[in-house]
Protein backbone atom coordinates (compact mmCIF):
# COMPACT_ATOMS: atom_id res chain seq x y z
CA UNK A 1 0.00 0.00 0.00
CA UNK A 2 1.45 3.34 -1.03
CA UNK A 3 1.41 6.52 1.02
CA UNK A 4 -1.21 8.02 -1.28
CA UNK A 5 -3.49 5.04 -0.59
CA UNK A 6 -3.18 5.23 3.20
CA UNK A 7 -4.03 8.64 4.76
CA UNK A 8 -2.47 7.72 8.11
CA UNK A 9 0.85 6.97 6.44
CA UNK A 10 0.69 10.34 4.71
CA UNK A 11 0.09 12.00 8.08
CA UNK A 12 3.22 10.36 9.51
CA UNK A 13 5.48 11.70 6.77
CA UNK A 14 7.94 14.40 7.80
CA UNK A 15 6.84 16.73 5.01
CA UNK A 16 3.14 16.26 5.63
CA UNK A 17 2.49 19.97 6.25
CA UNK A 18 4.16 20.83 2.93
CA UNK A 19 2.16 18.26 0.97
CA UNK A 20 -1.44 18.28 -0.23
CA UNK A 21 -2.51 16.30 2.85
CA UNK A 22 -3.59 19.25 5.04
CA UNK A 23 -5.53 20.83 2.17
CA UNK A 24 -7.30 17.56 1.42
CA UNK A 25 -8.17 17.22 5.11
CA UNK A 26 -9.42 20.81 5.20
CA UNK A 27 -11.67 20.31 2.18
CA UNK A 28 -12.94 17.02 3.61
CA UNK A 29 -13.88 18.64 6.92
CA UNK A 30 -15.40 21.77 5.37
CA UNK A 31 -17.59 19.79 2.97
CA UNK A 32 -18.85 17.76 5.92
CA UNK A 33 -20.38 20.82 7.58
CA UNK A 34 -23.46 21.11 5.30
CA UNK A 35 -24.12 17.42 5.87
CA UNK A 36 -23.33 17.18 9.58
CA UNK A 37 -25.34 20.29 10.56
CA UNK A 38 -28.85 19.08 9.57
CA UNK A 39 -27.96 15.53 10.66
CA UNK A 40 -26.98 16.94 14.05
CA UNK A 41 -30.33 18.73 14.36
CA UNK A 42 -32.28 15.55 13.59
CA UNK A 43 -30.17 13.42 15.93
CA UNK A 44 -30.33 16.04 18.67
CA UNK A 45 -34.15 16.10 18.57
CA UNK A 46 -34.32 12.30 18.72
CA UNK A 47 -31.78 12.08 21.56
CA UNK A 48 -33.33 14.90 23.62
CA UNK A 49 -35.85 12.69 25.52
CA UNK A 50 -33.04 10.33 26.53
CA UNK A 51 -30.96 13.27 27.76
CA UNK A 52 -33.95 14.36 29.85
CA UNK A 53 -34.23 10.84 31.24
CA UNK A 54 -30.54 10.81 32.17
CA UNK A 55 -30.82 14.24 33.82
CA UNK A 56 -33.77 13.13 35.96
CA UNK A 57 -32.09 9.90 36.98
CA UNK A 58 -28.97 11.86 37.92
CA UNK A 59 -31.11 14.08 40.19
CA UNK A 60 -32.74 10.99 41.73
CA UNK A 61 -36.12 11.68 40.13
CA UNK A 62 -38.05 9.00 38.24
CA UNK A 63 -39.14 10.04 34.73
CA UNK A 64 -42.71 11.10 34.26
CA UNK A 65 -45.19 9.83 31.76
CA UNK A 66 -44.52 12.58 29.22
CA UNK A 67 -40.78 11.68 29.13
CA UNK A 68 -41.61 8.03 28.50
CA UNK A 69 -43.98 9.00 25.69
CA UNK A 70 -41.32 11.17 24.04
CA UNK A 71 -38.80 8.35 24.42
CA UNK A 72 -41.14 5.90 22.69
CA UNK A 73 -41.86 8.39 19.90
CA UNK A 74 -38.13 9.03 19.39
CA UNK A 75 -37.49 5.28 19.17
CA UNK A 76 -40.20 4.83 16.56
CA UNK A 77 -38.93 7.77 14.54
CA UNK A 78 -35.33 6.58 14.83
CA UNK A 79 -36.10 3.01 13.71
CA UNK A 80 -38.65 4.00 11.09
CA UNK A 81 -37.26 7.10 9.38
CA UNK A 82 -33.55 7.41 10.14
CA UNK A 83 -32.64 4.53 7.75
CA UNK A 84 -34.35 6.44 4.94
CA UNK A 85 -31.98 9.33 5.68
CA UNK A 86 -28.92 7.21 6.44
CA UNK A 87 -28.91 5.28 3.14
CA UNK A 88 -28.57 8.30 0.79
CA UNK A 89 -26.32 9.98 3.36
CA UNK A 90 -23.99 6.97 3.21
CA UNK A 91 -23.91 7.18 -0.59
CA UNK A 92 -22.78 10.81 -0.36
CA UNK A 93 -20.18 9.96 2.28
CA UNK A 94 -18.73 7.09 0.24
CA UNK A 95 -18.27 9.52 -2.64
CA UNK A 96 -16.89 12.28 -0.45
CA UNK A 97 -14.37 9.88 1.10
CA UNK A 98 -12.36 10.14 -2.12
CA UNK A 99 -11.30 13.65 -1.06
CA UNK A 100 -8.92 12.18 1.50
CA UNK A 101 -8.72 8.46 0.72
CA UNK A 102 -8.57 7.51 -2.98
CA UNK A 103 -9.16 3.82 -2.31
CA UNK A 104 -12.61 2.87 -3.67
CA UNK A 105 -15.37 2.08 -1.20
CA UNK A 106 -18.15 0.10 -2.94
CA UNK A 107 -21.67 0.00 -1.60
CA UNK A 108 -22.45 -3.03 0.59
CA UNK A 109 -26.08 -3.11 -0.60
CA UNK A 110 -27.11 -5.80 -3.08
CA UNK A 111 -29.78 -4.94 -5.66
CA UNK A 112 -33.23 -4.52 -4.11
CA UNK A 113 -36.72 -5.01 -5.59
CA UNK A 114 -38.13 -2.07 -7.52
CA UNK A 115 -41.45 -1.96 -5.68
CA UNK A 116 -41.43 0.28 -2.57
CA UNK A 117 -42.54 -2.39 -0.09
CA UNK A 118 -39.97 -4.88 -1.35
CA UNK A 119 -37.26 -2.22 -1.25
CA UNK A 120 -38.11 -1.25 2.34
CA UNK A 121 -38.28 -4.90 3.43
CA UNK A 122 -34.89 -5.63 1.87
CA UNK A 123 -33.09 -2.56 3.12
CA UNK A 124 -34.48 -2.66 6.66
CA UNK A 125 -33.32 -6.27 7.12
CA UNK A 126 -29.74 -5.64 6.01
CA UNK A 127 -26.96 -5.19 8.54
CA UNK A 128 -25.34 -2.68 6.19
CA UNK A 129 -28.34 -0.35 6.62
CA UNK A 130 -28.03 -0.28 10.38
CA UNK A 131 -24.29 0.31 10.14
CA UNK A 132 -25.16 3.34 8.01
CA UNK A 133 -27.64 4.44 10.71
CA UNK A 134 -24.81 4.16 13.24
CA UNK A 135 -22.63 6.32 11.01
CA UNK A 136 -25.42 8.89 10.74
CA UNK A 137 -25.53 9.02 14.54
CA UNK A 138 -21.76 9.44 14.60
CA UNK A 139 -21.98 12.22 12.01
CA UNK A 140 -24.76 14.00 13.90
CA UNK A 141 -23.47 13.65 17.48
CA UNK A 142 -19.72 13.01 17.61
CA UNK A 143 -18.52 14.95 14.57
CA UNK A 144 -20.06 18.33 15.64
CA UNK A 145 -18.47 17.98 19.09
CA UNK A 146 -15.05 17.26 17.56
CA UNK A 147 -15.40 20.11 15.06
CA UNK A 148 -16.51 22.47 17.82
CA UNK A 149 -13.52 21.64 20.02
CA UNK A 150 -11.18 22.08 17.07
CA UNK A 151 -12.84 25.39 16.18
CA UNK A 152 -12.28 26.70 19.72
CA UNK A 153 -8.59 25.79 19.46
CA UNK A 154 -8.39 27.63 16.14
CA UNK A 155 -10.02 30.73 17.66
CA UNK A 156 -7.68 30.56 20.64
CA UNK A 157 -4.64 30.31 18.37
CA UNK A 158 -5.94 33.23 16.28
CA UNK A 159 -6.25 35.26 19.50
CA UNK A 160 -2.66 34.43 20.40
CA UNK A 161 -1.38 35.45 16.97
CA UNK A 162 -3.26 38.76 16.93
CA UNK A 163 -2.72 39.61 20.61
CA UNK A 164 -0.08 42.35 19.92
CA UNK A 165 -2.65 44.31 17.92
CA UNK A 166 -5.16 44.42 20.79
CA UNK A 167 -2.95 44.53 23.87
CA UNK A 168 -3.09 47.83 25.71
CA UNK A 169 -6.01 49.27 23.73
CA UNK A 170 -8.91 50.91 25.40
CA UNK A 171 -11.52 48.68 23.81
CA UNK A 172 -10.06 45.20 23.89
CA UNK A 173 -7.68 43.64 26.39
CA UNK A 174 -5.96 40.28 26.42
CA UNK A 175 -6.24 38.11 29.51
CA UNK A 176 -5.04 34.52 29.75
CA UNK A 177 -6.10 33.04 33.08
CA UNK A 178 -4.68 35.33 35.75
CA UNK A 179 -2.13 36.75 33.32
CA UNK A 180 -3.14 40.08 31.77
CA UNK A 181 -1.36 41.49 28.73
CA UNK A 182 -1.12 45.28 28.86
CA UNK A 183 1.40 46.12 26.13
CA UNK A 184 2.28 44.67 22.69
CA UNK A 185 5.67 43.64 24.06
CA UNK A 186 4.02 41.51 26.74
CA UNK A 187 1.97 39.81 23.99
CA UNK A 188 5.04 38.54 22.10
CA UNK A 189 5.18 35.22 24.07
CA UNK A 190 1.55 34.61 23.16
CA UNK A 191 2.32 35.27 19.50
CA UNK A 192 5.24 32.83 19.60
CA UNK A 193 2.98 30.26 21.28
CA UNK A 194 0.41 30.79 18.53
CA UNK A 195 3.06 30.21 15.86
CA UNK A 196 4.15 26.99 17.58
CA UNK A 197 0.54 25.81 17.70
CA UNK A 198 -0.01 26.31 13.95
CA UNK A 199 1.66 23.03 12.85
CA UNK A 200 0.02 21.26 15.79
CA UNK A 201 -3.36 22.41 14.52
CA UNK A 202 -2.41 21.21 11.01
CA UNK A 203 -1.66 17.74 12.29
CA UNK A 204 -4.74 17.77 14.54
CA UNK A 205 -6.94 18.70 11.57
CA UNK A 206 -5.47 15.81 9.57
CA UNK A 207 -6.00 13.43 12.50
CA UNK A 208 -9.68 14.45 12.82
CA UNK A 209 -10.23 14.00 9.09
CA UNK A 210 -8.49 10.61 9.06
CA UNK A 211 -10.48 9.46 12.09
CA UNK A 212 -13.75 10.40 10.41
CA UNK A 213 -12.65 8.76 7.15
CA UNK A 214 -11.62 5.58 8.99
CA UNK A 215 -15.01 5.45 10.72
CA UNK A 216 -16.76 5.92 7.37
CA UNK A 217 -14.70 3.13 5.79
CA UNK A 218 -15.39 0.79 8.72
CA UNK A 219 -19.16 1.40 8.85
CA UNK A 220 -20.04 2.11 5.22
CA UNK A 221 -17.84 -0.40 3.39
CA UNK A 222 -18.64 -3.82 2.00
CA UNK A 223 -17.07 -6.05 4.62
CA UNK A 224 -18.02 -9.33 2.98
CA UNK A 225 -16.94 -8.10 -0.44
CA UNK A 226 -13.65 -6.81 0.92
CA UNK A 227 -12.99 -10.16 2.59
CA UNK A 228 -13.78 -12.02 -0.62
CA UNK A 229 -11.53 -9.71 -2.63
CA UNK A 230 -8.72 -10.27 -0.14
CA UNK A 231 -9.19 -14.05 -0.39
CA UNK A 232 -9.16 -13.84 -4.19
CA UNK A 233 -6.03 -11.69 -4.17
CA UNK A 234 -4.36 -14.04 -1.69
CA UNK A 235 -5.22 -17.02 -3.86
CA UNK A 236 -3.88 -15.25 -6.94
CA UNK A 237 -0.65 -14.49 -5.09
CA UNK A 238 -0.34 -18.16 -4.13
CA UNK A 239 -0.84 -19.20 -7.74
CA UNK A 240 1.82 -16.72 -8.86
CA UNK A 241 4.22 -18.05 -6.24
CA UNK A 242 3.45 -21.61 -7.34
CA UNK A 243 4.14 -20.74 -10.98
CA UNK A 244 7.41 -19.06 -10.05
CA UNK A 245 8.44 -22.16 -8.11
CA UNK A 246 7.52 -24.37 -11.05
CA UNK A 247 9.67 -22.28 -13.36
CA UNK A 248 12.56 -22.39 -10.89
CA UNK A 249 12.33 -26.19 -10.67
CA UNK A 250 12.13 -26.45 -14.45
CA UNK A 251 15.19 -24.22 -14.83
CA UNK A 252 17.17 -26.20 -12.24
CA UNK A 253 16.28 -29.52 -13.86
CA UNK A 254 17.04 -28.24 -17.35
CA UNK A 255 20.27 -26.41 -16.56
CA UNK A 256 21.53 -28.77 -13.87
CA UNK A 257 20.22 -32.31 -13.71
CA UNK A 258 19.58 -32.74 -17.44
CA UNK A 259 23.05 -31.56 -18.44
CA UNK A 260 24.72 -33.80 -15.89
CA UNK A 261 22.65 -36.77 -16.98
CA UNK A 262 23.53 -36.08 -20.62
CA UNK A 263 27.21 -35.97 -19.72
CA UNK A 264 26.88 -39.21 -17.77
CA UNK A 265 25.15 -40.90 -20.70
CA UNK A 266 27.91 -39.81 -23.08
CA UNK A 267 30.60 -41.07 -20.74
CA UNK A 268 28.85 -44.41 -20.37
CA UNK A 269 28.60 -44.64 -24.16
CA UNK A 270 32.30 -43.90 -24.56
CA UNK A 271 33.18 -46.44 -21.89
CA UNK A 272 30.94 -48.97 -23.59
CA UNK A 273 32.91 -48.55 -26.81
CA UNK A 274 36.23 -49.05 -25.00
CA UNK A 275 35.17 -52.24 -23.18
CA UNK A 276 35.37 -55.47 -25.22
CA UNK A 277 32.08 -57.31 -25.68
CA UNK A 278 33.47 -60.48 -24.07
CA UNK A 279 34.47 -58.54 -20.95
CA UNK A 280 32.45 -59.29 -17.76
CA UNK A 281 31.82 -55.54 -17.39
CA UNK A 282 30.28 -55.17 -20.85
CA UNK A 283 26.80 -56.40 -19.86
CA UNK A 284 26.35 -54.24 -16.74
CA UNK A 285 27.82 -51.22 -18.58
CA UNK A 286 25.40 -51.63 -21.48
CA UNK A 287 22.51 -51.94 -19.04
CA UNK A 288 23.61 -48.79 -17.19
CA UNK A 289 23.89 -46.93 -20.50
CA UNK A 290 20.37 -47.96 -21.55
CA UNK A 291 18.95 -46.99 -18.16
CA UNK A 292 20.64 -43.59 -18.39
CA UNK A 293 19.07 -43.01 -21.82
CA UNK A 294 15.66 -44.04 -20.49
CA UNK A 295 16.11 -41.70 -17.55
CA UNK A 296 16.92 -38.86 -19.96
CA UNK A 297 13.57 -39.45 -21.66
CA UNK A 298 11.75 -39.48 -18.32
CA UNK A 299 13.51 -36.30 -17.21
CA UNK A 300 12.76 -34.58 -20.52
CA UNK A 301 9.07 -35.45 -20.18
CA UNK A 302 9.07 -34.23 -16.60
CA UNK A 303 10.57 -30.88 -17.63
CA UNK A 304 8.04 -30.62 -20.45
CA UNK A 305 5.15 -31.23 -18.06
CA UNK A 306 6.38 -28.51 -15.71
CA UNK A 307 6.49 -25.86 -18.45
CA UNK A 308 7.00 -26.72 -22.13
CA UNK A 309 9.61 -24.70 -23.96
CA UNK A 310 7.22 -24.13 -26.84
CA UNK A 311 4.88 -22.23 -24.54
CA UNK A 312 7.59 -19.80 -23.50
CA UNK A 313 9.15 -19.42 -26.96
CA UNK A 314 6.26 -19.71 -29.42
CA UNK A 315 3.12 -19.02 -27.42
CA UNK A 316 -0.09 -20.84 -26.57
CA UNK A 317 -1.24 -22.01 -30.05
CA UNK A 318 2.10 -23.71 -30.78
CA UNK A 319 2.17 -25.28 -27.31
CA UNK A 320 -1.38 -26.62 -27.77
CA UNK A 321 -0.44 -28.16 -31.13
CA UNK A 322 2.63 -29.76 -29.55
CA UNK A 323 0.44 -31.04 -26.71
CA UNK A 324 -1.96 -32.53 -29.26
CA UNK A 325 0.92 -34.22 -31.07
CA UNK A 326 2.07 -35.90 -27.87
CA UNK A 327 -1.40 -37.22 -27.03
CA UNK A 328 -2.16 -40.91 -27.75
CA UNK A 329 -5.55 -39.77 -29.12
CA UNK A 330 -6.11 -37.89 -32.39
CA UNK A 331 -6.51 -34.26 -31.32
CA UNK A 332 -7.42 -31.39 -33.67
CA UNK A 333 -6.43 -27.87 -32.61
CA UNK A 334 -8.33 -24.86 -33.98
CA UNK A 335 -7.19 -21.31 -33.28
CA UNK A 336 -9.50 -18.44 -34.20
CA UNK A 337 -8.12 -15.60 -36.26
CA UNK A 338 -6.68 -12.61 -34.48
CA UNK A 339 -5.96 -14.19 -31.08
CA UNK A 340 -3.17 -12.07 -29.58
CA UNK A 341 -0.79 -13.44 -26.99
CA UNK A 342 -2.12 -13.11 -23.43
CA UNK A 343 -0.13 -12.54 -20.28
CA UNK A 344 2.19 -15.25 -19.03
CA UNK A 345 -0.12 -16.11 -16.15
CA UNK A 346 -3.21 -16.47 -18.34
CA UNK A 347 -1.23 -18.34 -20.99
CA UNK A 348 0.08 -20.83 -18.46
CA UNK A 349 -3.35 -21.35 -16.92
CA UNK A 350 -4.91 -22.02 -20.34
CA UNK A 351 -2.19 -24.47 -21.31
CA UNK A 352 -2.36 -26.50 -18.12
CA UNK A 353 -6.16 -26.51 -18.31
CA UNK A 354 -5.90 -28.07 -21.77
CA UNK A 355 -3.24 -30.50 -20.56
CA UNK A 356 -5.32 -31.62 -17.58
CA UNK A 357 -8.46 -31.89 -19.72
CA UNK A 358 -6.71 -34.08 -22.32
CA UNK A 359 -5.26 -36.23 -19.56
CA UNK A 360 -8.79 -36.78 -18.22
CA UNK A 361 -10.03 -37.65 -21.71
CA UNK A 362 -7.30 -40.27 -22.13
CA UNK A 363 -7.81 -41.78 -18.67
CA UNK A 364 -11.56 -41.67 -18.18
CA UNK A 365 -13.56 -40.77 -21.29
CA UNK A 366 -12.95 -43.83 -23.49
CA UNK A 367 -12.93 -41.39 -26.42
CA UNK A 368 -11.82 -41.87 -30.01
CA UNK A 369 -10.78 -38.25 -30.63
CA UNK A 370 -10.74 -34.79 -29.10
CA UNK A 371 -10.86 -31.20 -30.34
CA UNK A 372 -9.34 -28.03 -28.88
CA UNK A 373 -10.61 -24.57 -29.76
CA UNK A 374 -8.84 -21.35 -28.76
CA UNK A 375 -10.58 -18.01 -29.32
CA UNK A 376 -10.61 -14.43 -28.06
CA UNK A 377 -14.05 -12.96 -27.38
CA UNK A 378 -13.98 -9.37 -26.15
CA UNK A 379 -12.20 -9.34 -22.80
CA UNK A 380 -12.25 -13.13 -22.44
CA UNK A 381 -9.87 -15.82 -23.66
CA UNK A 382 -11.95 -18.92 -24.46
CA UNK A 383 -10.56 -22.45 -24.47
CA UNK A 384 -12.83 -25.41 -25.33
CA UNK A 385 -11.94 -29.10 -25.16
CA UNK A 386 -14.47 -31.50 -26.68
CA UNK A 387 -14.32 -35.29 -26.88
CA UNK A 388 -16.59 -38.02 -28.24
CA UNK A 389 -16.32 -40.23 -25.17
CA UNK A 390 -18.91 -41.73 -22.90
CA UNK A 391 -19.59 -38.55 -20.92
CA UNK A 392 -20.81 -38.47 -17.33
CA UNK A 393 -17.83 -36.49 -16.06
CA UNK A 394 -18.33 -35.62 -12.39
CA UNK A 395 -16.09 -33.06 -10.62
CA UNK A 396 -16.65 -34.88 -7.33
CA UNK A 397 -15.34 -38.11 -8.79
CA UNK A 398 -11.69 -37.22 -8.30
CA UNK A 399 -10.88 -36.60 -11.99
CA UNK A 400 -8.96 -33.37 -11.31
CA UNK A 401 -11.79 -31.09 -12.40
CA UNK A 402 -12.09 -29.51 -8.96
CA UNK A 403 -8.43 -28.58 -8.86
CA UNK A 404 -8.66 -27.30 -12.42
CA UNK A 405 -11.67 -25.15 -11.51
CA UNK A 406 -9.75 -23.72 -8.53
CA UNK A 407 -6.75 -22.91 -10.72
CA UNK A 408 -8.97 -21.14 -13.27
CA UNK A 409 -10.87 -19.25 -10.55
CA UNK A 410 -7.59 -18.08 -8.99
CA UNK A 411 -6.93 -15.86 -12.01
CA UNK A 412 -10.53 -14.61 -12.16
CA UNK A 413 -11.82 -17.09 -14.73
CA UNK A 414 -14.50 -19.74 -14.72
CA UNK A 415 -14.89 -23.32 -15.89
CA UNK A 416 -18.06 -24.66 -17.53
CA UNK A 417 -18.73 -28.38 -18.05
CA UNK A 418 -21.36 -30.18 -20.13
CA UNK A 419 -21.05 -33.96 -19.95
CA UNK A 420 -24.31 -35.90 -20.34
CA UNK A 421 -24.29 -39.68 -20.05
CA UNK A 422 -23.26 -41.12 -23.37
CA UNK A 423 -21.33 -38.01 -24.32
CA UNK A 424 -20.06 -35.89 -25.81
CA UNK A 425 -18.20 -33.88 -23.15
CA UNK A 426 -17.47 -30.19 -23.54
CA UNK A 427 -15.17 -28.37 -21.15
CA UNK A 428 -15.09 -24.58 -21.58
CA UNK A 429 -12.55 -22.37 -19.82
CA UNK A 430 -13.09 -18.60 -19.82
CA UNK A 431 -10.15 -16.51 -18.64
CA UNK A 432 -10.05 -12.71 -18.22
CA UNK A 433 -7.97 -11.13 -20.96
CA UNK A 434 -4.70 -9.65 -19.82
CA UNK A 435 -2.21 -8.90 -22.54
Amino acid sequence: MTIEEAPMRALLRRRYLLSAGPWRAFVYLVTALPIAAPTSVVMGILVLPWVALLARLTDGVLPGGEVLVFMAVSLVLFAGFVPLIAIPLATVERTRLGLIDPRPLPSPHPPAPADPLGWVRTRYTEMATWREVLYAAFLGLIVPAAYGAFGLLVLLDAAFLTSPFFAGTDTIGVTVGTFEVRTPGEAIPLTLLGMVLLPVLGYLMGLIAIGQAATARALLGDRAGAALREVAQSRARLVDAFDLERRRIERDLHDGAQHRLTSLTLQLGMARLDVPEESPAAGPLAQAHDQAKDLMVVLRDLIYDIRPQALADLGLPAALRELAGRSPLPVAVSVADGVPRPSEQIEGTAYFAASEALANVVKHADAGRADILLAHAGEVLVLEIRDDGRGGADPSGGTGLTGLADRVAAVGGRLLLASPEGGPTLLRVELPWRG
